[in-house]
């Protein structure tokens, strides 16, 4: 398998279809390219990008190739068990999958105002509105998994799945921008960023020389 992603430091979609490999136990190669740069119009309109229309992140397996990261997820668990992704108990896997669908198409306020950038940490701002009615609605969703199915794991659903994965990206923001969360939050982003597959991503985003500056700024009050 193949995986191109884009920089770590800021793209988001690319940690997550990242993490879902390293879910999966199997092998591939990855492949970073960076975003926006001088060759960035010319790389995405090539051979490999064009099923994603020149959008990462991108997997291939032999001639199968599936680029939207929650199809990513949801390919790698036909091939090797849902069981690494999802929890085994019926009504918690529908919560977890309901999760991981709102998380993929949903908090766009937060996506925009709060661009990821796992380098930096900005001087806190109070957020907007519209940003703060999102954060709430992940406490709540949050809430839910950890106190019906988070058990004694570290985890949503105990142990590490697609739904980490699919949030893991909000945890970075939530540092970046110090953001404002529920108490309970804390250990669950704690566990999350000291994973050892995150400190993995964040240690290759420190070494990357790219710069973007649209997402070198912080949130202007």
């Amino acid at each position: 398998m193949k995986l191109i992603i884009g920089n770590k430091a800021y793209s988001s979609w690319s940690l997550r279809g990242w993490l879902a490999c390293k879910q999966s136990g199997l092998a591939f190669e990855e492949v970073v390219v960076p975003l926006y740069d001088a060759e960035w119009d010319k790389r995405r309109q090539g051979d490999e990008f064009a099923p994603s229309s020149g959008k990462v992140p991108i997997l291939w397996d032999g001639d199968a190739v599936v680029w939207d990261s929650l199809a990513i997820v949801e390919y790698l668990a036909d091939k090797t068990g849902r069981e690494r992704f999802w929890p085994a108990d019926d009504a918690a896997r529908a919560m977890a999958r309901s999760m991981a669908a709102e998380m993929h198409s949903s908090f766009q306020n937060l996506r925009r105002k709060h661009s990821m950038n796992v380098r930096q940490i900005f001087a806190q701002v109070r957020p907007d509105d519209d940003v703060l009615a999102e954060l709430e609605r992940i406490m709540e969703l949050w809430a839910q998994a950890r106190a019906r199915f988070g058990g004694e794991g570290d985890f949503l659903f105990g142990a590490f799945g697609a739904a980490d994965i699919m949030f893991a990206p909000v945890c970075t923001r939530i540092i970046t921008y110090q953001l404002p969360i529920a108490r309970f939050a804390a250990p669950y982003i704690d566990a999350v960023l000291q994973h050892r597959w995150m400190q993995d991503w964040i240690a290759g985003a420190q070494e990357e020389d790219w710069v973007i500056q649209q997402y070198e700024q912080p949130v202007q009050p």
